[in-house]
């Protein structure tokens, strides 16, 4: 691929998502394009994806019913896993969650449609930035925080009560990872310039896990949580076998995520391509 070619490409700032591109945003392995970056936080990548903004770009899955038909999900760099799925908190335990007023880290993030599916009748939504919703929590101004990211582990050493771990909640339900987010590609682009995009994350991955002291500055830089144990258990928790390649059980994952969709009326069809497959897997 020439490398004058630019394509925008948007990540979140969030530990996970700063590994598998440091080594693509500090330009340590070479390239098939030159990468125009855009790092927010996840809901404005989500608002953005609406408006077909980037043309590879970090997505919650909640946002996907919605882009589908103009966006594909690359099988490589998703976070989805085991033990990792959001987790709804609250100063006291016992919560009415129809009768609460509840922050959500946006409305099309995967966590809001996940609480959703696990309590359809809701209070109160208020929508905040994820960093701001245990914020709103601890001053009063909401019942109940819904907590994604860094922020999921550190809400206990503030004295608050899980009411609901809904990644927990899906793997019972499910018996499969819980699907969180993806990396997607508008779907116009070419078959060739898809399988170099991925083929790019695939390197950057690679560098990532031999030489991470290489990009730790990068990753810092952009961290909510800065203490080094928060930022190394978030990279662990969401940096896993599904994010190098979703294979069988990672796909089926996000086909059920999305049957559920098409139950709850958020989805008309379910497109067989929802999935890229570069050539040889």
């Amino acid at each position: 691929m020439p490398q004058s070619k630019t394509l925008t490409l948007g990540f979140s700032p969030c530990p996970n998502d700063t590994y598998i591109f440091g080594a693509l945003a500090t330009q340590k392995i070479s390239l098939s394009f030159d990468y125009q970056l855009f790092i927010e936080d996840v809901e404005k990548l989500n608002q953005w994806a609406l408006k077909e903004k980037l043309t590879v770009t970090k997505l919650s899955f909640g946002v996907f019913p919605k882009i589908i038909s103009k966006y594909q999900l690359l099988p490589v760099g998703g976070a989805l896993g085991y033990g990792c799925g959001p987790v709804l908190v609250a100063r006291k335990n016992n919560l009415d969650l129809s009768r609460v007023r509840i922050a959500i880290p946006g409305e099309n993030t995967t966590a809001y449609l996940l609480l959703k599916f696990y309590c359809p009748d809701l209070g109160e939504v208020i929508n905040l930035r994820y960093d701001q919703v245990m914020s709103a929590l601890l001053k009063g101004e909401v019942d109940a925080g819904l907590l994604i990211h860094e922020t999921r582990f550190v809400y206990e050493k503030f004295g608050l009560y899980q009411l609901v771990d809904l990644g927990n909640w899906w793997e019972k339900e499910t018996g499969l990872p819980i699907p969180l987010g993806g990396i997607f590609v508008k779907r116009k682009l070419s078959k060739e310039d898809k399988e170099a995009i991925c083929k790019d994350i695939k390197n950057s991955l690679a560098f990532a896990r031999e030489h991470i002291d290489q990009i730790w500055p990068f990753i810092t830089a952009h961290a909510q949580e800065l203490e080094p144990k928060i930022i190394k258990q978030h990279i662990e928790t969401f940096v896993n076998e599904f994010t190098f390649s979703l294979k069988e059980k990672g796909q089926k994952a996000v086909s059920v995520f999305l049957d559920k969709c098409l139950e709850k009326g958020l989805l008309k069809r379910v497109p067989e391509n929802f999935i890229f497959h570069p050539q040889g897997g």
